[in-house]
C-alpha cells in the first residue's frame, strides 16, 4: 500500500497483522521486557518490516534500537522511518547516499479525539480541514493533519537532531494530487548547512487508514 506514494529509490516493508514469534535481538528484548502484549507486538513486528525492508538493501539483520528522543538507530549509510497503529505496522528505508531524509506515519481512518485538533493546528489548517470534510466526509481530514505533523517531525529530527512542536509547521494539503506541503516556521538547517523551510509529502486513504510519507532525495538524485 505504502508504495504508492513512495519513489523508487525508498524500500517499504508493511504489515497488517502481527508477526509470529518474529526475532528479536537481546538489546531489543529488554526494552519491551515488561511491556504488555498489545506494546509488544507492534515493537516486535515494526522491527521484523525493518528488517526485511533492511534485507531488501542487502543488509544484514541488525538491532533497531531507539536514539535519542526516541528516533530508530540505522545502519551507516541508511536513513529511514517506523510507524505503527491498530492494524498497520510499517518502516521504510533508503541508502543515505540517495535520500537525506525519510518520515512516515500512518493513523487510523477516525477523527482525533476531543480537544486534539485545537493543540495540533492553527486556524488556517482548521478552515481547510472544515471545508474538506463538508465535501469529502470518508476522510478523517483532523487525523490526516495529525498523521502530515508526524511525519513532518520524522523528517525533520534526523536532520536537524531538533525538537519540532505541532505549532511550528503549517500544513496544506491537495486531496485530489493525494499531496501536501509543510511550511515550517522556524529556521532549520541540514548536516551540510543547507537551509530546511519546509518538506513535499503524499497521502493515501485505503483499508480504514491513513499513511503519509516524505523522502527528501539528495542533491542531484531524481526520484520516480
Amino acid at each position: 500500500m505504502i508504495e504508492e506514494i513512495l519513489p523508487d529509490t525508498v524500500v517499504a516493508v508493511e504489515a497488517f497483522e502481527n508477526a509470529v514469534d518474529p526475532m528479536l535481538f537481546p538489546e531489543e528484548e529488554a526494552l519491551i521486557a515488561r511491556a504488555v502484549r498489545k506494546r509488544r507486538d507492534e515493537f516486535a513486528t515494526v522491527r521484523a518490516c525493518a528488517r526485511a525492508a533492511l534485507a531488501k538493501l542487502g543488509l544484514p539483520a541488525v538491532p533497531i534500537l531507539p536514539g535519542e528522543r526516541g528516533a530508530p538507530t540505522w545502519p551507516d549509510g541508511v536513513v529511514g522511518s517506523m510507524s505503527h497503529c491498530d492494524g498497520y505496522r510499517v518502516c521504510a528505508v533508503a541508502p543515505s547516499a540517495d535520500v537525506m531524509t525519510v518520515g512516515v506515519d500512518a493513523e487510523p481512518n477516525a477523527a482525533v479525539p476531543d480537544g486534539v485538533l485545537g493543540a495540533v493546528s492553527d486556524p488556517a489548517e482548521r478552515a481547510w480541514i472544515a471545508e474538506l470534510t463538508a465535501a469529502r466526509p470518508e476522510v478523517s481530514w483532523d487525523r490526516l493533519l495529525f498523521c502530515a505533523k508526524e511525519a513532518v517531525y520524522k523528517a525533520w529530527f534526523p536532520l536537524t537532531r531538533r525538537w519540532l512542536d505541532f505549532s511550528e509547521a503549517t500544513v496544506t494539503v491537495d486531496p485530489r494530487a493525494r499531496t501536501f506541503t509543510a511550511r515550517l516556521l522556524l529556521e532549520g538547517h541540514t548536516p551540510e548547512g543547507r537551509p530546511i523551510t519546509g518538506f513535499e509529502g503524499r497521502w493515501l486513504a485505503s483499508r480504514d487508514l491513513l499513511v503519509t510519507a516524505i523522502a527528501v532525495p539528495r542533491e542531484g538524485r531524481h526520484q520516480r
